[in-house]
This record gives structure tokens, C-alpha cells and sequence, in this order.
């Protein structure tokens, strides 16, 4: 039997499937039936599991909620999923009470100390309001379900938001032969498949695996679900510590773990002290993904963790759909891999038509057995994400000989400056070699002679004094003059997400408000 732990809380599985029946029974009262959705504005929890997977035996879509979002962002997610149910951490509820519609239940979780410490929060905000529904109370007046359960679907996710409205990502229940195929896919990337190969005298109870992700994120989302409904034991860790990781890893042997590139730059942050402190030795299988990862620092990462740190590229939209291993990115440096089984991946040219090995163009895809999907109440978003029959995310890369992909940026984050295509990836790659580079974004902004220009935003490392000057005259040793940035700013700290992705669009907007461009 599976163990799930928050802090120094323990469930085993048996107790967790339980409350999960319960809170069907819970929800099926309250009127939720196969397609409603039901929110959860929650931190890594137990009620995540416990009303997401309740809420997915009825047949209806659990919704994934970033509980960092504004009133206004809310209030947009909330109205565009038309939830009726939401559940929620009790100290998450007062910021955003106006922007929950009229007609949705609310169920409040109080927020466990483990959380309660990682974030600092009062203890009176922690505590249910008076006149709330506690879910654990009201969880516990139901029965276990003991009806059938109906075919789940997937959550609803909503994309990150980087470039644009967030959009919900909605697909429905997926026949076997698809959840096989899903199954191998997610196997393959969180490195349960030995495990799960039935010729294998290996056993999902062996894998020990935290959560070290935001569960609202697609990954994390998919990382956590999978492991319970596999039995892999898991911690929930309420937010990312480097240190607190290292330590979590030595004390429950942690064997297996799902991470994004800005967690190893953390941790390489760490003193060398701190880095040696902690026995590692239990760690088997590393992957990572939604963001890229400077070559210097996932070297960084094999050289100190050894050859257990893999790879795969895909999104939300079109599945995971290329894959690679330690040893086959050391002989292909910044590679995102090679295609998976079953996966279809083209880099075609603006007509569609595929490019020669070598060229630079559009990552079009798809993971067959993911199925399809729509976006909730934007099916033009939808249709524009089609092309050629598979996906588009609006990556701009390339195949080498080998058939490993290499992704150069996002299409939208694409400068056209004089008429020549610039990848600010590129340039950020050589400004996060700069020892006094914590991080950067790299962008477009409004040029009256050349149409664009690159604007640089630098957040120097602590203490470190950086200057205009200084940083274009490393620059000019390491790329072309037309890709200097002609203007370079300094801030104390970035807006990101906790994929790891930067909010480009939140350090365009003010360059470009009235410019009538979408940003």
C-alpha cells in the first residue's frame, strides 16, 4: 500500500481513496454531474487528490486554478469554466471573494500547517470563516460512492497565461486504447516504465516521489495523478526550497522527481557546503520540462546529480511528444530529443511543407492517444492551433541528422527587426553565462526605423553591479552586432511563473500600448 505525505501528515492510499469516494457522494448532492466543472483554488494538498478525483468519477472536469491570480483573473476563469463548485484553501478565499460568481458552492479547506509555514500566513487566516462550509467537515458526512465510477477526463487546465488571456485546455475521458498510450507516454517521462513493464521484477512501491511543482500546472498536475493511480508513494511539498528539497530527498529517499529548469538554477545557487551536505545516492530518475535550460546549467546538473536527469518537450496542448536521456544530451547539446513512440513531430516552413534536415522552422505535433481537445468557449483559438492535422505551440526549432530536435524560441517571442528574424533565446542563453546574471528576458519593442528593437531586462545576481556598457561589451564577443540589445534595464526580480516561464508579456505591454500590436 502507497503512502501520500504533506508535511508530517500521512495518508496511505486506502484512506485517500476513501475520502476521494466520499467526497463524489459530496459533490453528486450538490447537483455535479458528468461535464459540470468544479475549481480547486488550491495549494499541494491532500483535497487536491480528495476533490479532484471526486470530482472526475462523476464525470466532471476538475479545474486546475493558479491561486496567484488577481481579482480580474480570476473572476475571467471563474466565469469562463462556469464551475459550480469551488474548493479552496482558506486563506486563498478573502483576497478573491469578489470575484466568485453568484450560485457557486463554496467549500473551504483550512489551510494545514505545513503550508501555513512555508508562506508565512497568519494563524486566523489558516481557520475556516465563520459562516464557510469546512470541506473536511462536510466531506465526512457522505458515504463512500459506490456506484461505478464514470470515464474521468482530464482536469482543465489553463495555459499560463505568458502571451495572453489564459485559455482552458478541456479534453474528455479517453478510450483504453488511448489511456494505454497516454499511460506509456507518461511512464516514458516520469520514468516509471521498468516499473510498470510486467516482465520487470520492479514495482511502483518502490518509487518514492514529491511534488515539487504547483499542482494547477499542467506537468505537475499530470506528474502527481499519475503516481497515485500507479502507486508510487508521494510528498506534496508546499512550495520549491533548494535546500529544503536536498534535505526532503536524503530524509524520505526520494527516488524519482519532475522538475522545471529555473529549480536547478536554484540549486545551483546553493554554497558548495550546503550542496555536499545531503546523501542524494536514493535518486534514480530526474525529469524536466515547460522551460528551456541553458546548457552550462543542465551540464551543471549531470556533472553533480550523475546521468539521471532526462528530458522531454511537449505541451498541454499536444502531449509529450519527444524524449532524452543524460547520455544522449551530452553528445547533443541542447537538445529537447528525440520523438517518442507513437508521437508524430514536423518542423515545416510558413506553407506547411517540411523543412530539410538542419532548417530552422515551425515544431508542429502531436501525441496520437492524447485525443483531442477544445478550449473552453474559444473554439477559433482552437481551430488556429491546428495545422497540417497536428498542433502547433509556437516553437520555432529544428532536426539534426540524428533526429534530435533543437528548439531555437517561441514564435511570438520572435524579433523581426530590419527584416531579419532574431531568436531572443539565443541572446539570453549567452547573458545567463555571465557569472552576475540571476536572470533575463530578452524582447522586442517598438523601433521607428527598423520596425523592432531588442529590449534586455537584467536581474543581477545579489550584490552584483552591473551597467549597460559592460554587459553589451560581453555581448559583442559572443553574438553578431545586429543582436546587441539596443536597450538593456536592471530589475531586482523577474515575473515568472513557477513552470519557470517569464511573463514577456507583462515587460512588453508598456512598450507597446497604443502600438495596436497584440502582445
Amino acid at each position: 500500500m502507497s503512502e501520500i505525505w504533506s508535511g508530517e501528515r500521512r495518508l496511505d492510499s486506502a484512506e485517500l481513496q476513501r475520502r476521494i469516494a466520499k467526497s463524489a457522494s459530496g459533490l453528486e448532492s450538490l447537483g455535479v454531474k458528468a461535464g459540470d466543472g468544479v475549481a480547486l483554488y488550491l495549494r499541494n494538498d491532500f483535497a487536491f487528490f480528495e476533490a479532484g478525483m471526486g470530482t472526475g468519477t462523476l464525470g466532471a472536469y476538475p479545474v486546475a486554478v493558479n491561486w496567484h491570480y488577481t481579482v480580474d483573473e480570476a473572476r475571467y476563469l471563474f466565469e469562463d469554466s462556469a464551475a459550480k463548485v469551488l474548493v479552496i484553501h482558506a486563506d486563498l478565499l478573502a483576497p478573491i471573494r469578489s470575484a466568485i460568481p453568484g450560485g457557486v458552492t463554496i467549500l473551504v479547506v483550512p489551510t494545514p500547517p505545513e503550508i501555513q509555514v512555508a508562506y508565512g500566513i497568519p494563524d486566523e487566516d489558516c481557520r475556516v470563516p465563520y459562516g464557510m462550509t469546512d470541506w473536511n467537515q462536510w466531506r465526512e458526512r457522505f458515504p463512500p460512492r459506490e456506484d461505478a465510477p464514470a470515464e474521468m477526463p482530464s482536469a482543465i487546465i489553463y495555459t499560463s497565461g505568458t502571451t495572453g488571456r489564459p485559455k482552458g485546455v478541456k479534453r474528455g475521458a479517453q478510450p483504453p486504447d488511448r489511456a494505454a498510450a497516454v499511460a506509456r507516454m507518461l511512464a516514458q517521462s516520469y520514468g516509471f516504465t521498468e516499473y510498470l513493464d510486467p516482465a520487470s521484477d520492479k514495482s511502483t512501491a518502490e518509487i518514492v516521489t514529491a511534488v515539487v511543482g504547483p499542482i494547477y500546472h499542467s506537468a505537475p498536475n499530470a506528474h502527481a495523478n499519475f503516481s497515485f493511480r500507479n502507486g508510487a508513494n508521494i510528498t506534496l511539498t508546499p512550495r520549491f526550497d533548494p535546500e529544503g528539497l536536498l534535505r526532503l530527498i536524503e530524509k524520505r529517499r526520494i527516488t524519482h522527481l519532475n522538475m522545471v529548469p529555473i529549480m536547478f538554477n536554484r540549486l545551483l545557487k546553493l554554497p558548495e557546503a550546503v550542496r555536499c551536505k545531503y546523501d542524494l545516492s536514493s535518486l534514480r530518475f530526474v525529469g524536466h520540462a515547460a522551460a528551456p535550460v541553458s546548457p552550462p546549467i543542465k551540464r551543471a546538473m549531470i556533472e553533480w546529480w550523475g546521468p539521471i536527469i532526462n528530458e522531454y518537450y511537449g505541451s498541454t496542448e499536444m502531449g509529450n511528444v519527444t524524449f532524452c536521456t543524460a547520455e544522449e544530451w551530452l553528445t547533443h547539446p541542447g537538445t529537447v530529443g528525440r520523438v517518442m513512440p507513437e508521437a508524430l513531430v514536423r518542423v515545416v516552413d510558413k506553407d506547411g511543407n517540411d523543412v530539410p534536415r538542419g532548417t530552422t522552422g515551425e515544431v508542429i505535433g502531436r501525441q496520437p492517444g492524447m485525443g483531442d481537445f477544445t478550449y473552453q468557449n474559444d473554439p477559433a483559438k482552437r481551430a488556429a492551433m491546428e495545422k497540417q492535422g497536428l498542433i502547433t505551440p509556437g516553437d520555432i526549432g529544428y532536426f539534426d541528422e540524428d533526429g534530435f530536435l533543437y528548439l531555437c524560441d517561441r514564435a511570438n517571442d520572435m524579433i523581426i527587426s530590419g527584416g531579419v528574424n532574431i531568436y531572443p533565446a539565443e541572446i539570453e542563453a549567452e547573458l545567463h553565462k555571465m557569472p552576475d546574471v540571476a536572470d533575463c528576458a530578452v524582447f522586442g519593442i517598438p523601433d521607428e526605423d527598423f520596425g523592432e528593437a531588442i529590449c534586455a531586462v537584467i536581474q543581477p545576481q545579489p550584490g552584483a553591479e552591473m551597467t549597460e556598457p559592460g554587459v553589451k561589451t560581453y555581448l559583442r564577443q559572443h553574438v553578431a552586432g545586429y543582436k546587441i540589445p539596443k536597450r538593456i534595464e536592471f530589475a531586482s526580480e523577474l515575473p515568472r511563473e513557477d513552470s519557470g516561464k517569464i511573463f514577456k508579456r507583462k515587460l512588453r505591454a508598456p512598450y507597446w500600448e497604443g502600438q495596436g500590436r497584440s502582445i
